[in-house]
Parts: C-alpha cells; structure tokens; sequence
C-alpha cells in the first residue's frame, strides 16, 4: 500500500521510519507521474513488509521538496536510516528502480 505523506508527518513517517522508504515526488498534472504510479503501486505490494512506499505532493506540500532539491519530477528518493540514499528522476522501468532498491533490503528478514 502507497501512504500519501505530506510536510507535517515526512519526519515521522520517513526520516524514523524503521524500514527502508521509497517517496515518489509527484504533482497531479504530471504525465510523467501519472505512468510512474501504477509501477509504485505494484512496487509497494511486491516488497510489503520490507519496504515503505510513499507519495508526496510537490504543489500541496512545498516545505519539503526544496530540503530535498526536488528540481523535476517525477523524483524518487530511498531514505534509510533517516538519510537520502538513492535519487531516481523521471519514469524508469521496472528493473531499473527495483536495482536501486535491493541493496537496500538486503538485512530485512521477510
């Protein structure tokens, strides 16, 4: 399941998190996004429990994309630990963004 974030709860729900997190940085009138976000949604089902998804809206959440030099979108961003680990801008495959995640994962027990 992909949790919507927005500025006032990213440092709960991402930056203390316990799992590795994956944030999309999106906006509603980007193409773009729109074809990147069933590929999030399949992402967030296949690696549940190892992995928290999220979404984030550039234009209604505008504190927190500057922090993170949010310059295009879509942008995905994995966080561990509380720290920005991996950057992944515009619409990839599959393969491409699940090379980026794994590394991450590998000390998760499913």
């Amino acid at each position: 399941m992909v949790k919507e974030i927005n500025d006032n709860n990213f440092q709960a729900e991402v930056l203390e998190a316990d799992l590795p997190v994956l944030v999309d940085f999106w906006a509603s009138w980007c193409g773009p996004c729109k074809r990147l976000a069933p590929l999030i949604e399949e992402i967030a089902g296949e690696y549940s429990g190892r992995l928290k998804v999220c979404k984030l809206n550039v234009d209604d959440n505008p504190a927190t994309s500057p922090k993170y030099e949010i310059m295009s979108i879509p942008t995905l961003i994995i966080f561990k630990g509380g720290d920005a680990k991996e950057r992944i801008v515009g619409l990839v495959p599959k393969s491409a963004l699940e090379a980026k995640i794994k590394p991450y994962l590998k000390n998760i027990k499913t």
